[in-house]
């Protein structure tokens, strides 16, 4: 792959508009201020990251946690662009612009998540696998059942981003391909060689083959696509902003204590720097506020991982350009590094993913989502009856599907509904359909 072709400006349905114009704003920025304007971002303010919403303690929501990642990935990605410069194979003036991309790319990455975090995922898929939808499994076919009963918000995202919604333009956000290639962490579609993720659904494989295929994305042997290079910063920011603010959420909540998370932050700092363990303990000293303190700390361990993520980028330049670099850019970290980031996922694991409160919202979340799935589903495949007259008005006009369309357009649509609900609209509309609220 080549820089030079990876970086487009062109962008999703508005192809024959294409132009190298200059504007004001780059066609990148316009990417990230188109995000950052639209209502399934915004939406994302009452979506569950991991501990409940809301509460008398404030914690990260999946809008703050995007904002949060966007910044880290705009430091990755300035970082790679100004390394790259360098490069005299690259011409184009756009790799200046990688920054801007990847913080684009950071704001969308979550946008296809459904309410109650990746518990509504697994509510989507369970309600196909062993709930009231595997009936409809000889409704559809093969390709289009594995996204049915593998639900996948990465996929969702991708979806929201290039399908063109019912009364809205064509192309979806009309992103650049480049923005849009960057989020799809798993390029190939459902059931793809065992893989259990994947990247697009059956409905956006034909949007994704011609992006690929238009940013010179190499076809592995597999038939799979090998990931978008600046694919590997989205996924780094996403990996280090996830892991330490639920560690600083959980150090807010009362679920591990001041020295344990202190211990956890310390644990990147190299025991042989002595200016950075002077800066430490001065600012320990001054700081007496717990949470700030904390805080200090947190931001102090993102930029050693910054650093760090940009130098394994670079370095495995070669084999990320060629589509044989395996893992992430966090599972190449080594020395103290590496291990300190292992136990930091390994407290997450125990302490954090299992605790009462978070596990007491997936089970609502499970209860809820797959009531509102069945009503929904039903409405939608048999819209005539009368309780189907009354349910059908709830979804907005954009995911009405057309009155030819198949039974797994239909589905879709209802995916589409229910996954840009925010929790709390979820909530309120299963109290609604059940007489729970009137």
């Amino acid at each position: 792959m080549n820089w030079n072709q990876l970086l487009s400006t062109k962008r999703t349905g508005q192809e024959h508009r294409h132009d190298s114009t200059r504007h004001d704003r780059t066609q990148f920025q316009r990417d990230y201020d188109r995000l950052i304007f639209s209502s399934p971002f915004r939406r994302m303010q009452d979506k569950t990251q991991v501990f409940p919403l809301p509460g008398s303690v404030f914690v990260h929501n999946r809008l703050t946690h995007s904002l949060e990642v966007s910044s880290v990935g705009r430091s990755l990605g300035t970082n790679v662009g100004r390394m790259l410069e360098s490069d005299k194979t690259i011409t184009t003036e756009l790799v200046r612009e990688i920054g801007a991309v990847v913080a684009a790319a950071c704001l969308a990455h979550d946008m296809g998540n459904p309410p109650f975090g990746h518990n509504g995922e697994k509510a989507i898929s369970h309600f196909f696998q062993h709930g009231e939808g595997a009936a409809l499994k000889n409704e559809v076919t093969p390709a289009q059942w594995n996204d049915l009963i593998n639900f996948e918000g990465n996929a969702n995202a991708f979806r929201l981003l290039v399908h063109s919604f019912n009364g809205r333009r064509k192309g979806g956000f009309a992103l650049t391909y480049t923005t849009a290639a960057s989020i799809v962490k798993y390029p190939y579609a459902s059931g793809t060689s065992n893989k259990k993720k994947y990247g697009y659904f059956q409905s956006e494989k034909e949007a994704y083959t011609l992006i690929a295929n238009e940013l010179g994305l190499i076809q592995l042997n597999d038939g799979t696509y090998a990931r978008h290079p600046l694919v590997y910063l989205v996924e780094a920011a996403d990996d280090i902003c996830y892991q330490f603010m639920d560690i600083e959420d959980a150090h807010k909540l009362h679920i591990i204590s001041t020295d344990e998370t202190k211990a956890l932050f310390e644990a990147f700092f190299d025991p042989h720097d002595t200016s950075l363990q002077k800066r430490n303990h001065e600012v320990a000293r001054e700081v007496i506020d717990t949470n700030e303190l904390i805080a200090f700390y947190r931001a102090t361990v993102i930029g050693l991982l910054v650093n760090r993520c940009t130098e394994i980028f670079y370095t495995n330049h070669d084999t990320i350009m060629s589509g044989s670099f395996k893992g992430s850019l966090i599972d190449h970290l080594d020395g103290h590094l590496g291990k300190a980031m292992t136990q930091c996922q390994q407290t997450a694991w125990t302490r954090i993913y299992k605790h009462p409160s978070v596990v007491e919202i997936e089970i609502a979340g499970f209860k809820i989502l797959g009531n509102l799935l069945e009503n929904f589903t039903q409405a939608v495949l048999n819209p005539s009856q009368y309780r189907s007259s009354l349910l059908l008005p709830f979804m907005p006009m954009q995911y009405n599907s057309n009155e030819n369309a198949g039974v797994y357009e239909k589905i879709q649509s209802v995916l589409d509904f229910l996954s840009g609900m925010t929790d709390e609209y979820a909530l309120s509309l299963y109290r609604k359909i059940n007489g729970l609220g009137l």
